[in-house]
Order: C-alpha cells, then sequence, then structure tokens
C-alpha cells in the first residue's frame, strides 16, 4: 500500500483555484497530478497518460519516489496530495489511491478546481458517489471514473455480436473472473476495512460491463463470502441480475485453478464463449505500450467461439477479437478537459455500479432478492 495519502490527509480547504479557474498552463498539454503509485497508478494511470499526447505526467504524490524516477525520469515526487494540489501545473488529477480515500481526495481535487479521474470503485456509498457528482457541477470541473475494462477487447467483441443481432434475443450472460490465489498477499484488500474484498475489487469491473450492455437491471440476488484462510476480505462472489427473462450472472473466486469462460452469451439465435483474460494488462505490467505493434490484439487461438444460424444453416467458428483499447479513456479525457468533448466514462455511471454493490450487499446480507427502484420488470420470484 502506498502510505502517503494516509500521513497528511488532503487539506479539505478551498485553494486559490476555486470558482472554476483551472490552472494556466499555456499551449502545452495538460499536466497530470496521480495520487497513489501503487498497482493502479505505476502499471495503468501513469503509462496510459504518459502515452496520449494531450496530457502529461507532471507530479505523482507518492511515499514511492525512487520507483517514479525510475519508470518516470524528470517527473516530480510529493509526499502528499495535499502538496499535488498547491502546484498551479496540475490540472488533472488521477485518485489512485486505497478505495476508502477515493471520495476524499476527489472531493479536495474538484474543491481546488482541477478535472478528476477516480480509479474504479468511483466511491464507496452512492451518498459518496452523489456528492462528488454535484460537486463536479457546481465547480464546472470534468469527473470521470477508470472503467478501463470497457476497452477490454473481449468485451469489445461480445458488444460486436450483441449489436449486429448475432445472438437473437439474449437470455443468458456469464461474466467471470477467475483466479488461483490460494495463498493471502497480505495486501489491505484482504483485511476487514471499508472497501476491500473482491466485491469492491472486481465487482466494478462485472458489474459496468453489464450495465453498458443491458442497463440497471430490475433485481440483485447476491452470495459473498470469504473462502481462504488468513483472508478477512470478500474473496468469493456470485451475482444474478435480472432483466425479466434475462438473467446476467456475475461471479469472481480466487481458488480456481482451471479458469472456465471469460464470457458466456446465449440467445435464441446462437451462442458466444469466450476463455481468456484481454491482453492489455500483461503487456502494460511487461513495459508495452499503446502504439506498439499489436497493441489489444491477440492471437487466433484465444479468439471466442460463435455459433449461430443464417438463412437456416448453421455455423460454428472462430469470430476475430476486436483489438483492446485502454489508450481511449485518456484520449477521451484529455479533449474533455480541452473542452473538445464528454468525459469517457460518466460519473452518473459509475455511480450506478455503486448502487448495484449496496443492492448486492444488501441481498447477502438479508439473503433475498432485492428489486432496484426504476429497474426494468422482471419476473424474479421472491423479489422484494
Amino acid at each position: 500500500m502506498d502510505p502517503s495519502w494516509r500521513r497528511h490527509p488532503p487539506p479539505r480547504e478551498a485553494s486559490r483555484h476555486e470558482g472554476g479557474t483551472a490552472p494556466l498552463i499555456g499551449d502545452q498539454a495538460a499536466g497530470v497530478g496521480l495520487v497513489g503509485y501503487g498497482l493502479g497508478g505505476s502499471v495503468f494511470h501513469a503509462p496510459l497518460v504518459q502515452a496520449e499526447p494531450g496530457l502529461r505526467l507532471h507530479a505523482v504524490a507518492t511515499s514511492r519516489a525512487g520507483q517514479v524516477q525510475r519508470d518516470h525520469p524528470g517527473v516530480r515526487v510529493v509526499a502528499t496530495a495535499g502538496e499535488l494540489l498547491e502546484d498551479p501545473a496540475v490540472e488533472l488529477v488521477v485518485v489512485a489511491a486505497p478505495n476508502a480515500v477515493h471520495h476524499q481526495l476527489a472531493a479536495a481535487a474538484l474543491r481546488a478546481g482541477r478535472h478528476v479521474v477516480v480509479d474504479k470503485p468511483f466511491t464507496l456509498t452512492t451518498a459518496d458517489a452523489d456528492e462528488l457528482i454535484g460537486l463536479a457541477e457546481a465547480t464546472d470541473r470534468r469527473l470521470s471514473v477508470f472503467h478501463n475494462r470497457r476497452w477490454d477487447g473481449d468485451f469489445l467483441t461480445v458488444r460486436r455480436c450483441l449489436e449486429a443481432g448475432l445472438l437473437g434475443n439474449v437470455s443468458s450472460f456469464t461474466s467471470r473472473y477467475d483466479r488461483f490465489r490460494p495463498v493471502p498477499k497480505g495486501s489491505w484488500k484482504e483485511q476487514d476495512v471499508p472497501g476491500s474484498g473482491i466485491l469492491y475489487d472486481l465487482g466494478p469491473h462485472l458489474i459496468d460491463q453489464a450495465l453498458q450492455l443491458f442497463g440497471r437491471p430490475g433485481t440483485v440476488w447476491a452470495d459473498v463470502g470469504v473462502q481462504r484462510p488468513g483472508v478477512a476480505a470478500v474473496d468469493y462472489l456470485h451475482l444474478v441480475l435480472g432483466y425479466g427473462r434475462l438473467r446476467v450472472l456475475l461471479h469472481a473466486g480466487m481458488e480456481v485453478r482451471d479458469p472456465g469462460p471469460r464470457f458466456e452469451v446465449h440467445g435464441d439465435r446462437g451462442s458466444f464463449v469466450k476463455h481468456g483474460m484481454d491482453l492489455q494488462e500483461q503487456a502494460l505490467r511487461a513495459g508495452g505500450r499503446p502504439g506498439d505493434p499489436g497493441w489489444g490484439s491477440e492471437p487466433p487461438d484465444r479468439h471466442g467461439t460463435l455459433t449461430t444460424e443464417v438463412d437456416g444453416l448453421e455455423l460454428r467458428g472462430r469470430l476475430a477479437s476486436e483489438p483492446g483499447a485502454y489508450q481511449s479513456f485518456y484520449a477521451a479525457m484529455a479533449a474533455a478537459v480541452a473542452g473538445d468533448g464528454p468525459v469517457p466514462v460518466p460519473a452518473a455511471e459509475a455511480r450506478d455500479t455503486i448502487g448495484v454493490i449496496e443492492h448486492a450487499l444488501a441481498s447477502a446480507r438479508e439473503g433475498r432478492v432485492v428489486r432496484l427502484a426504476e429497474g426494468p420488470a422482471a419476473a424474479e420470484p421472491g423479489a422484494t
């Protein structure tokens, strides 16, 4: 864990940039201040920011100064988020600190007149999400959430199947993260602290993708638990989202040596089954960057299997995967900061993901199916 956020919490008082006046940096790319340099900050945010011509990584708030200087020579390192907000060259703040402080850090940055990107999960509660959305509107700052899995190649391929009608009317959709980590790492994510556990770690990816495809569900049923010795936070989840006849199954576990398909989608015309994870994270960890030859692509043996029907003839074969495109997030964010387009992930959509997590926790706690207000009608037995 990067402890810089804890030693000196960001100031809650408004800075000199309050009132919607962003720092001026001339005609240069927008300066980015990154809070946190753990996995999210070092593997995802810093490299993707540096790969975007409209942005430049200006400063990082972290205790890991040596790592930042090795990875990004010349980038300023500060000890706290408060120091970062005092730097007038920082126009966009990226919050990549532990989940429990996302709301606090994002609120401080918005009050200081900065645009903000928050790593997933957006917040821990919808009330906190609503407050940040209100702050962004009041300060006229751009606010987005890093749901990068919208640009996974496998998810983009599933989306293409559905939009093309290759599967007909979809009746079941299964999305899973199967991992084999029987021995705990000792991370804060495995401890009994606010925002820990895979419901707040992997859950936002699974839920956000489902909401992108099908919208808000009518019902939520959840089974969550702790399976590994030495772990105090949720490390198993199984969610069922109800959309009338459609069932969306979201699953994640940490003791799965032989993983199942990443996606299984079935409809009244066909099926699509895809194994294996998107390769962009693996490439980033190995030092790859968007723009490298073959970025976001995967070999043919990893392509999913499509079974469908055309003019009464059943067809079955490999469907070439869409290329993954994590770079699209910060390309759109750079344009939004410049006033040239919308944010890549509206905060209101990320707020809906937190709402599903809240309903899932209620379902697991109370042992019942929970019906969502204003969701689509669902024929879910026992829903209340």
